[in-house]
Formats: C-alpha cells, sequence, structure tokens
C-alpha cells in the first residue's frame, strides 16, 4: 500500500502544470474554453445578446451573475464589508479595491517612473502624462483632456452651468473645488501655513506666493527689460509701461489708467469720498498711503534719511527736495530770464517779479 500511494503521489508530482485541455473553440476570436457553457456566455460579446433583463428599469445583462448585482442598486443590498471600517459594498471587487486603503498596498506600478497606485484605472490616467495622450475632446472647441471628469467640469464653462451653490450667500461656482474655497471666506478658515513666518492663507496658491518674499524667487520676466517678478499679475500690470496700454477708464472724464487700483483711487477725486480716517484727529483721506504720511506727524516719525548729513524727514519727497542742497540741482527754470531754483515754490515766488514788471511798465505807459 506504502508503494502504491507513493506511485500516485509521483504520478501527481510528474505533472503538476499539466495542461488543462480547452476543447471549446469560438469560432470569431479562436479563443478556448474549458466548458461549454462558458463558450456560450462568451459569444455573446460578439453576437451582442444580453438575455437577463432587470425587472425594475429594464437594463439588460450578458451575464445572470451581472443582473444579481446590478439587482443589488434597487434593493439596497451591501453583501461585502470591510473588517477594518465596517463600509459595505455591492460588489466584491470594491471592497477589494477598499481595503487597500487600510494596507497601503499599491499593485500598479508605472514602468516609466515607478510611481504606484492602489488602483488600475488610476495607474491608467497616469500613465497619459508621459504619453501625452488627451482622449476625451470637448465638441465645442476642440479642447482635449487626459481625464473625462476634467472635461466634463470644462463643459460647463459653455454652458454656463454653476452646479455647485454656497449655502451662505447662493453664490455658485463651476467646479466643487472653487466652492470649498470660496466657503473659506466665510469661516475665516486658513489651512495653508507658512513654514518660515507662521502667516497663513485660505488658499494654497496664495501660499506659493508668499513663499517666494522668503526665497526671493521671481519667475515671470519681462521679454523687453529683463525686469522678473514673484506674480505673473505684477508682470502683466508691468508689461504696459512699453506698450503704453491703459485699459481702465474713467466714465466721469475718460481719463484711463494701466492699472485697476490707480482708477479706483481716482474716481475718489470725482466722489470726494475719503475712506481713511486717522483716529488721531480723524483727518480723512483719499488713499491709505496720504493717510499713513499723516500719521507721522502725530507719531513725529521721520523714515527717510540724508546718507550725506543724516538728516530725517516724514516724507520722501521732503528728502529728495533736501538732496538738492548737496548735488545743487536746479530742476525748475524760468521760461523769462533762465534762471534756475532747486524748488518749485521759489521758482513760483520769482516769477512774480516778471509779472510785477510788466505790470510796472502798464502802469508807466498809462
Amino acid at each position: 500500500m506504502k508503494r502504491i500511494n507513493s506511485h500516485n503521489n509521483n504520478n501527481n508530482n510528474l505533472h503538476p502544470n499539466k495542461r488543462i485541455k480547452r476543447p471549446f473553440l469560438c469560432d470569431q476570436c479562436n479563443k478556448t474554453f474549458i466548458y461549454k457553457s462558458y463558450l456560450n456566455e462568451h459569444k455573446r460579446i460578439h453576437t451582442g445578446e444580453k438575455p437577463f433583463s432587470c425587472d425594475q428599469c429594464d437594463k439588460s445583462f450578458a451575464q445572470n451573475c451581472n443582473l444579481k448585482q446590478h439587482k443589488r442598486i434597487h434593493t439596497g443590498e451591501r453583501p461585502f464589508s470591510c473588517d477594518q471600517c465596517n463600509k459595505s459594498f455591492i460588489y466584491n471587487s470594491r471592497l477589494k479595491r477598499h481595503k487597500r486603503i487600510h494596507t497601503g498596498e499599491k499593485p500598479f506600478l508605472c514602468d516609466q517612473c515607478d510611481k504606484s497606485f492602489a488602483q488600475k484605472h488610476n495607474l491608467k490616467q497616469h500613465k497619459r502624462i508621459h504619453t501625452g495622450e488627451k482622449p476625451f475632446s470637448c465638441d465645442q472647441c476642440n479642447k482635449s483632456f487626459a481625464q473625462i471628469c476634467n472635461l466634463k467640469q470644462h463643459k460647463q464653462i459653455h454652458t454656463g452651468e454653476k452646479p455647485f451653490s454656497c449655502d451662505q450667500c447662493n453664490k455658485t461656482f463651476i467646479y466643487n473645488s472653487y466652492l470649498n474655497q470660496h466657503k473659506r471666506v466665510h469661516t475665516g478658515e486658513k489651512p495653508f501655513s507658512c513654514d518660515q513666518c507662521g502667516k497663513s492663507f485660505a488658499q494654497k496658491r496664495h501660499l506659493k506666493q508668499h513663499k517666494r518674499i522668503h526665497t526671493g524667487e521671481r519667475p515671470f520676466l519681462c521679454d523687453q527689460c529683463n525686469k522678473s517678478f514673484a506674480q505673473n499679475c505684477y508682470l502683466n500690470q508691468h508689461k504696459r509701461i512699453h506698450t503704453g496700454e491703459k485699459p481702465f477708464s474713467c466714465d466721469q472724464c475718460d481719463r484711463s489708467f494701466a492699472q485697476k487700483r490707480y482708477l479706483k483711487q481716482h474716481k475718489r477725486i470725482h466722489t470726494g469720498e475719503k475712506p481713511f480716517s486717522c483716529d488721531q484727529c480723524n483727518k480723512s483721506f483719499a488713499q491709505n498711503c496720504n493717510l499713513k504720511q499723516h500719521k507721522r506727524i502725530h507719531t513725529g516719525e521721520k523714515p527717510f534719511s540724508c546718507d550725506q548729513c543724516n538728516k530725517s524727514f516724514s516724507h520722501k519727497r521732503y528728502l529728495k527736495q533736501h538732496k538738492r542742497i548737496h548735488t545743487r540741482e536746479k530742476p525748475f527754470s524760468c521760461d523769462q530770464c533762465d534762471k534756475s531754483f532747486a524748488q518749485n515754490h521759489h521758482l513760483k515766488q520769482h516769477k512774480r517779479i516778471h509779472t510785477r514788471e510788466k505790470i510796472n511798465q502798464v502802469v508807466m505807459k498809462r
């Protein structure tokens, strides 16, 4: 008996990987199957036959097992539960994918950069970074996208649809991410903090821009004069110096400005608005910079110092005027006698000499 058992075991060991016969051949694609039932199911791929219909929604399926799974949508049945967090699923395949959250398993590896993913479809999407493939195209403008979700979001630009609404102010947004960012206006939440100075921001891009203060990075370069800027918006504003463009026009006097904030400041001339008030004497100003300068009267601060004699001033323009004593610069010239002056008000005083002379000449003629 021992020898017989040994012989049987040897037979099994001799053929551990014995090829399984697949006698049933598909006449469409030559794929083979162990059982005829598997062949019959397979043939429905070619015929398009879907004999199993749902009695709830009339959706039909090629295989009965798929119909059974589908019916759980209507019944709410979720027979596959996670033993880590008790979350339940309709399909076992979804449970398996979910479990990778707990295990950290990422079995799908990119052969280009070795980045790994928990789900196969995420790897497929990732590979498009390397191939440049953008299979999802907009039928309105032919712009293409690597992911279908991005195409769906893009289409809302054409339809004007803004499905994401703020429950605080009813403002609507194209993207849910924009809504989430907007909500921080109401909550005051600033989740993005600078690791250099602790300043926090509501949006990640604002933190990224802020960090350039510490790094000194200025990635936006003017192609006219090579001046560089920390933010692209500053570069766009700067370029108007070269182009002379002034897109912001006043509707009161047709004066135009290169920057929107200059127009806003200018309009206060017409409205008389002075929103910046001194907390010491209640004097108000149209511009915040003028308020700051005014406050130095109360504080006695004189931040602008002369590098020749160390005399200090409360305003930069006073320092500029003072420096002409050292440089002997006299930029203000009289058009009557070519005499020049360091200060404009001295020129104005001087001009009265000429106006008095003319008055005297008229009187003498009479």
